[in-house]
């Protein structure tokens, strides 16, 4: 069974970084666009960032300039690099394999002002 685990959340001051990082077991890694999504307390879940599996990256608006996503198939890892981070950025981060319903269990990220 494919599972995703996320790690790499925790408490940072705004202006900080904070590298999340989401191992997908399976085959089904290298052949799929992976995403991050968040959200926020009292809001919906929403888009954060996507690469397909050629490695095209696209971002929100809200995160563009700011995050990074990449990824390692020879990990089955994707990573999601967030700098400068602001206090609305504030959230549960998941990740996800587009295409299928899986996603990860979540890992919080509190950015303190």
């Amino acid at each position: 069974q494919v599972q995703l685990v996320e790690s790499g959340g925790g408490l940072v001051q705004a202006g900080g970084s904070l590298r999340l990082s989401c191992a997908a077991s399976g085959s089904i890694f290298s052949g799929n666009s992976m995403g991050w999504y968040r959200q926020a307390p009292g809001n919906e879940r929403e888009w954060v960032a996507t690469i397909t599996k050629s490695g095209s990256t696209y971002y929100a608006d809200s995160v563009e300039g700011r995050f990074t996503i990449s990824r390692d198939n020879t990990k089955n890892t994707v990573y999601l690099q967030m700098n400068t981070l602001k206090v609305d950025d504030t959230a549960v981060y998941y990740c996800t394999v587009f295409d299928t319903a899986l996603w990860g269990q979540g890992t919080q990220v509190t950015v303190s002002s």
